[in-house]
């Protein structure tokens, strides 16, 4: 048993074997970290917001994780393959290559639209956009502005309130029903049950 383990010790350890075991470990990384983060939010959402019978419920969850997992773990596995295949073409990694693997493998993993993929991709937008304010104080461009943050939350809410009350058509349907529990339902009651206990 010893003599398995230092062989596969070793191999792991080759340095030639480096960039493909790389990208199964990245595989295995998505893969986890996609059920990590997926399972306990389908399970708690579904508890919170689904009415029906266990089995359904069980599936739904199931389903989310497997989605959001495999899509993390070929995600990593295409991007970081067209890194390789990028360096070992031009000899070194450029800046743009990551650019470019991460422009393939959203489109392939990502590109189709449904709840798990919007999820995730709206997170990484909200993320990015973040990231590409701070980038110009970063480089130097601009000096960094004072009270950035609740002029941006103001505007963020004002934006929201305005597209719910006029154009809420327009607004995804979780963020919609979620705004009419607190915004809309909370105009209507005619008991003392639902006014405090139960919301109709």
């Amino acid at each position: 048993m010893d003599s398995i383990k230092n062989a596969a010790t070793e191999f792991i350890l080759t340095p030639e074997y480096h960039d493909l075991l790389s990208i199964v470990k990245g595989f295995r990384n998505g893969l986890v970290y996609g059920a990590k983060i997926r399972f306990p939010h389908a399970l708690v959402m579904t508890l919170l917001f689904r009415r029906s019978n266990f089995k359904d419920m069980a599936t739904f969850v199931l389903k989310a994780t497997r989605q959001h997992a495999r899509n993390l773990a070929f995600f990593a596995t295409i991007y970081k393959t067209l890194l390789i295949l990028q360096r070992r073409i031009h000899g070194k990694e450029r800046p743009l290559d990551s650019f470019l693997a991460g422009l393939v493998g959203g489109y392939i993993i990502f590109g189709e639209n449904n709840n798990v993929n919007q999820q995730i991709v709206l997170y990484l937008f909200s993320r990015i956009m973040m990231g590409l304010a701070k980038l110009p104080v970063k480089k130097n461009v601009i000096s960094e502005p004072a009270q950035t943050f609740p002029i941006f939350a103001s505007l963020v809410w004002a934006t929201v309130m305005f597209l719910f009350q006029n154009e809420k058509d327009v607004l995804q349907p979780s963020l919609r029903a979620s705004m009419q529990y607190i915004y809309i339902d909370s105009n209507r009651w005619n008991t003392l049950r639902n006014f405090l206990w139960h919301n109709k």
